[in-house]
């Protein structure tokens, strides 16, 4: 019996993880505040930078590039912050996130208190950096993605997921 509760819970999260499909975009003025927000904790442009989400089976890939790689002060900017958060994320330090979209956001909460649960690595690219997040556990997993799909609607045409 202990096995069929185990595998019953496990389909129910990878139907959740199933059903956190790309979201749609959120509301123009939701967007707008969004970046607003944004722009007092980010410190790189988002008119000249993109961020893009990508879902893995075991957790997903926050990347951050600037529009022009040859943009050094944005690229520089991109992997000050991402490494910052980086950092922050480890300990299941989501104030960041939480200033810009609020209490209510899709996966925030079990994120919060995920410190030493998820694998949280940072790494620079040619032109941003990124970060991966990876976990055995499947309601972390399911919890990332709903985050990553908030993110992508929340930020409009500064976004894309995968």
């Amino acid at each position: 019996m202990h096995l069929r509760r185990r595998l019953a819970a496990l389909a129910a999260a990878t139907a959740l993880a199933a059903g956190c499909g790309d979201a749609a975009p959120a509301r123009p003025d939701r967007q707008a505040e969004v970046a607003s927000r944004g722009a007092s904790v980010m410190p790189f442009d988002l008119e000249r930078t993109t961020h893009h989400f990508a879902k893995t089976a075991d957790g997903g890939v926050q990347t951050v590039v600037a529009d022009d790689p040859t943009d050094s002060g944005q690229v520089g900017l991109i992997r000050e912050h991402l490494r910052t958060e980086a950092e922050r994320f480890r300990r299941g330090d989501f104030a960041d996130p939480t200033r810009i979209h609020g209490t209510a956001m899709p996966g925030l909460d079990p994120l919060k208190g995920s410190a030493g649960r998820i694998d949280i690595t940072f790494a620079q690219t040619a032109d941003g950096a990124q970060i991966t997040y990876r976990t055995a556990d499947a309601a972390l997993v399911t919890a990332l993605h709903a985050w990553f799909d908030a993110q992508v609607s929340d930020h409009g045409a500064h976004a894309t997921g995968g």
